[in-house]
């Protein structure tokens, strides 16, 4: 049975603690004032009864104001000095002030207690009481913080008003969601899988490239299942006292049990839940301990427990195998780049909120977008639209969202970095080297733009775009993508007889390359084998202990011939492409730098017409 999540409480604790400190603050500004009148008001000088009497009798005596309680009496002088006396009353007192014009008033005695009990007992006591109250609830305060440093930081998710994330707001990512689909529906209705005498999965492992809807996917489990659901990032169970990032665990899942059915989502999990044993920096006790308590909660003795994990990383590489076996992590969902079909739909999700020109075609965008996972698709839309209101337009139009495309591919226009003519025209032969070597191979992916115009570290560039996704590449195409990328060096030294630094980004991606194919795919005579370890970054400190070479001395020499072998013939590839079409290069050079960009409309158009 689905259940809401629960509602936030409000916190009264707060709210008496506030209370609390306003009530102080306006008793100690009353006290501060009447303090303040009380000095303001003109002195009273002590004298004796005779002193007074001799007074009255003198007539300098304007008015007096006669206490009951202590027979005391208090006169204010024609002079307006005020004295004060105790005095003995007798019959003919009042009498002789009344015979010599003196004002009498005389303090009732309730109205005296009241007073004197306010200023000497009940201002004091509850000043006393709210600044007691104050200190001790702040030091209450601290000391059940302290008390719930073991407590877990999960937030359970609630709706607030706000509409939920649901499985209708991803696209892209269809296997991912019938996978979890399956998870929610158990939540909602175990019974018809209990009767079966199926299980439930007690966790699932969701996997890829960062930007792929990971967490994004978890929001939607949180909208579609409406049970309790718990979040909290890998790296909030870990700290620097030992025993608090198992603590926490104990306590996540002791909420999330009586709670349930409920879901955790961990994400970013390999933080927490990195292989055992690495000794990497020394060792890490309190990480271990904290990924022990999480391998026991996943599958400890409690087998009624209506309790899924779902967790999310980049790296599933360095995660313990203990977490990654069956009982625990049950199912593992990688999120992939989406294709072309689910970067349309992406872009129809994103482009909802955005005002659109009617003429924009999100199928073309999303062919121009090969490579770009939902968080890269939401920021080109973003771009876009910033780029539309920028130009103080209504509404994004096409133009809009392919500049955006550039930006995002290339980085940001600079217009203000200004070269000379020199660096403009070798800029120009370099990119059009590129643009012809590609037009000149068969089957190689169509050239889209060629830029002069510099954008982000590129002084210029040019963008090939495929017609349709790829999955396997061949040797042939793996040669052909070194030949384009040294088009630009060939181009260069067939115009100038020289050749510039321009070519640092292609020469690199080219060795790449043919490093890979002799080292990783066995495309090169050396056989159907795999030299060396990958280089990755270490994560784990096994790697230190493992060799990056796996081979002779005599092989890292044969090793180094296969690749100079794969650049020098795709260098004289492309140099006799570009030989061959020397005065069509000239020409779409000077082209070039004429309009700064050619797109590839304006490309066929030219070739066609030479």
């Amino acid at each position: 049975m689905a259940r809401p999540a629960k509602p936030v409480k409000p916190d009264y604790n707060a709210f008496w603690r506030q209370l609390a400190l306003i009530v102080l603050v306006a008793l100690i500004a009353l006290s501060f004032i009447k303090t303040t009148l009380d000095k303001q008001a003109a002195p009273v000088k002590d004298i004796t009864f005779s002193e007074f009497q001799a007074l009255v009798v003198n007539g300098e005596i304007e008015k007096v104001k006669i206490d009951t309680v202590d027979s005391s009496v208090t006169a204010t002088l024609k002079n307006q000095q005020k004295v004060h006396t105790h005095i003995v009353l007798y019959s003919e007192f009042i009498p002789l002030l009344e015979s010599k014009g003196v004002n009498i008033a005389i303090t009732s005695p309730n109205a005296n207690w009241l007073a004197s009990l306010f200023g000497t007992v009940i201002l004091p006591f509850a000043l006393f009481a709210c600044l007691w109250f104050f200190i001790f609830r702040q030091a209450q305060g601290a000391n059940n913080q302290a008390m719930s440093f073991g407590k877990s930081k999960a937030r359970e998710w609630s709706k607030d008003g706000k509409k939920p994330t649901s499985f209708k707001d991803i696209a892209g990512a269809d296997e991912a969601i019938e996978e979890l689909r399956e998870v929610v529906d158990f939540l909602k209705n175990p019974k018809k899988y209990l009767d079966i005498g199926a299980k439930i999965p007690r966790g699932v492992l969701l996997m890829g490239p960062p930007g792929c809807g990971k967490t994004l996917l978890a929001r939607a489990i949180a909208g579609e299942a409406g049970v309790a659901f718990f979040h909290i990032s890998g790296s909030d169970f870990v700290e620097m006292f030992v025993g608090v990032g198992a603590s926490r665990v104990r306590d996540l899942f002791y909420q999330a049990k009586r709670a349930q059915p409920a879901i955790i989502f961990v994400d970013e999990i390999d933080a927490v839940g990195r292989h055992r044993g690495a000794g990497l920096g020394g060792g890490h006790d309190e990480r271990e301990q904290t990924l022990n308590q999480l391998l026991v909660e996943m599958d400890g003795f409690d087998d009624k427990a209506s309790v899924i994990v779902i967790a999310a990383t980049n790296r599933p590489d360095v995660l313990d195998p203990a977490l990654l076996r069956p009982g625990r992590f049950d199912r593992q969902v990688v999120l992939d780049r989406p294709d072309v079909k689910g970067r349309a739909q992406i872009l129809k999700i994103h482009t909802a909120r955005v005002k659109l020109d009617k003429n924009i075609d999100l199928e073309v965008l999303a062919k121009r977008t090969p490579g770009f996972t939902g968080a890269d698709l939401a920021n080109l839309v973003n771009e876009g639209a910033l780029l539309a209101a920028r130009r103080d337009k209504k509404q994004a139009e096409m133009a809009d969202l392919e500049a955006a495309v550039d930006r995002v591919i290339a980085g940001p226009e600079k217009k203000s970095k200004v070269m000379s003519k020199e660096e403009k025209e070798i800029i120009a032969y370099h990119e059009v080297g590129h643009a012809l070597v590609a037009r000149n191979i068969p089957g190689a992916d169509p050239v889209h733009k060629i830029s002069i115009l510099p954008r982000g570290m590129a002084l210029g560039y040019t963008l090939q775009l495929p017609l349709e996704d790829k999955y396997l590449v061949s040797r042939q195409k793996m040669l052909e993508e070194i030949t384009i990328l040294l088009g630009g060096r060939a181009a260069e030294a067939l115009k100038f007889q020289e050749i510039t630094t321009g070519a640092a980004n292609d020469l690199e991606r080219a060795t790449k390359i043919a490093h890979q194919m002799v080292c990783q795919y066995g495309m090169s005579s050396l056989g159907n084998r795999t030299f060396g370890r990958s280089q990755e970054n270490v994560f784990l400190g096994r790697d230190f202990v493992q060799h990056d070479r796996d081979f002779s001395e005599n092989t890292a020499n044969n090793i180094d011939k296969e690749i100079n072998l794969f650049i020098a013939g795709a260098y004289k590839r492309a140099q006799a492409i570009l030989q061959k079409n020397k005065n069509i290069m000239e020409k779409l050079a000077a082209e070039l730098i004429k309009k700064e960009v050619l797109e590839s409309k304006a490309l066929d158009e030219f070739l066609q017409s030479k």
